[in-house]
């Protein structure tokens, strides 16, 4: 295998709801996942979750505890290695960003009625959510 892709995203629940962005662009365009996304150079994990966070959702955020870390195939023997982490709106107002085509708080227990990206509900049960 190569070097992995770093990259984080924020796992954010409150009042029973996440915190997902529907996907602009490819992979999985469409579908809905975690905020989050590749890690730019001299950046930490932490320091990509908060921009990554900003960017797509308009929220800022405070990193807390790494809840998961998995490696996800993205063909040619490379893939992504992702940390997801914890983490607590501290500001900002919901506005979908960047590359994210649509942000929304998401009933857990409605994610079901939601394209999701391959495996998220498995992913986030992993990490501790209740889903």
């Amino acid at each position: 295998m190569s070097e992995p892709v770093l990259a984080a995203a924020a796992i954010i629940v409150r009042d029973e709801q996440i915190l997902l962005i529907q996907r602009g662009n490819p992979p999985q365009q469409g579908r809905w996942t975690l905020p989050g996304g590749k890690v730019n150079p001299g950046e930490s994990l932490q320091e990509s979750v908060r921009r990554e966070v900003a960017e797509e959702t308009g929220y800022e955020v405070r990193v807390e505890d790494q809840l998961l870390e998995l490696q996800v195939p993205i063909g040619d023997g490379n893939y992504f290695q992702i940390h997801d982490f914890a983490a607590t709106i501290i500001g900002g107002e919901l506005v979908a960003g960047d590359d994210a085509a649509d942000a929304r708080w998401i009933p857990l227990s409605e994610l079901d009625q939601f394209p999701l990206t391959d495996h998220l509900v498995h992913y986030l049960r992993k990490a501790g959510v209740n889903c």
